[in-house]
């Protein structure tokens, strides 16, 4: 099969709201956000469904085609840039399958953006902590595929932490369903793990079985000085051990990142009045809606 074969058969497989091939609407899918990150592809690819995924790999593995999977396009190194052959695009698969909150699980396609999985968690009376930057505009297949970490890293672990199973396709356009939900579950190999954190390289995963947690109730947050690593991570243990280990968010902030902030962000002011070189963001919250006052307990230990 030719590649101009195999790109009249991806055609056909996608649709004509499947596909894009004009230079200019190319544009957001082969530069990045660095200006060094431009690449070029013969065909944009946009699936509606994981057979439709299925399908595009199976024609592109019979042709040798190369293919580029591409999540929410946020990344800053240039993994979901396309240096020839397609680009395939999961943007358009961002269905809610399912919102179990009796198993604290949400079962979703890999297009969904973090954000709306949030939102939609939460109207279930739920949590799902993944957080970072881009969750306006990230998706949670691009979230897996590179293993995001994200501001809730401490209490929560990385988003293969987050995830009980995937859906994936696998280069000869097998579809594996590995959406399991069950908690204990000690059966034979992790092949679920393969999948997050080799960036498509082994599978594209098309949907995922998301863990959800209690909604927080309390949340306490501080902006701290400290002189520098050595103390932060001190402060880091007394504060798990004072708060239960309910610590959520622990960032480390060199005194740079400040002035970056105050040099590119209008209308925004120095939090504390005299200058130091390194700070600390933390949050500690908790799950009981009575009986802890978090923002006392947080005070107690500042002190």
């Amino acid at each position: 099969m030719t590649r101009d074969e195999a790109l009249a058969a991806i055609k056909k497989v996608v649709g004509p709201n499947g596909y894009i091939e004009t230079e200019a609407d190319m544009k957001p899918y082969t530069e990045g956000w660095i200006i060094t990150h431009r690449g070029h592809s013969p065909l944009i690819v946009r699936p509606a469904s994981t057979e439709e995924v299925s399908e595009v790999v199976k024609i592109c593995a019979a042709a040798k085609l190369p293919i580029t999977p591409q999540g929410g396009h946020t990344g800053l190194c240039g993994g979901g840039t396309p240096q020839g052959g397609i680009l395939l695009s999961l943007k358009r698969m961002n269905r809610i399958r399912e919102i179990d909150p009796v198993n604290y699980t949400m079962t979703v396609d890999a297009g969904c953006v973090l954000e709306e999985l949030q939102k939609a968690a939460d109207a279930a009376d739920r949590y799902f902590p993944l957080s970072l930057g881009a969750e306006g505009s990230c998706t949670i297949g691009g979230n897996l595929s590179t293993n995001a970490g994200g501001t809730n890293t401490l209490r929560y672990g990385n988003a293969r932490d987050l995830c009980f199973g995937v859906e994936v396709v696998l280069p000869d356009g097998t579809i594996w369903d590995g959406l399991r939900r069950l908690r204990k579950d000690n059966t034979g190999y992790d092949l679920r793990a393969m999948f997050m954190g080799a960036e498509g390289t082994l599978g594209i995963i098309t949907a995922a079985v998301l863990k959800l947690f209690p909604k927080p109730r309390q949340i306490a947050c501080a902006w701290l000085a400290v002189p520098g690593a050595k103390e932060a991570l001190e402060l880091l243990s007394r504060a798990r051990a004072a708060s239960g280990d309910s610590i959520e968010t622990f960032e480390f902030i060199p005194r740079e990142a400040v002035e970056m902030y105050l040099r590119h962000i209008p209308e925004t002011s120095d939090p504390l009045a005299q200058v130091y070189p390194f700070y600390v963001l933390m949050e500690i919250v908790s799950f009981a809606a009575e009986g802890i006052d978090v923002t006392g307990l947080t005070e107690a230990l500042l002190e």
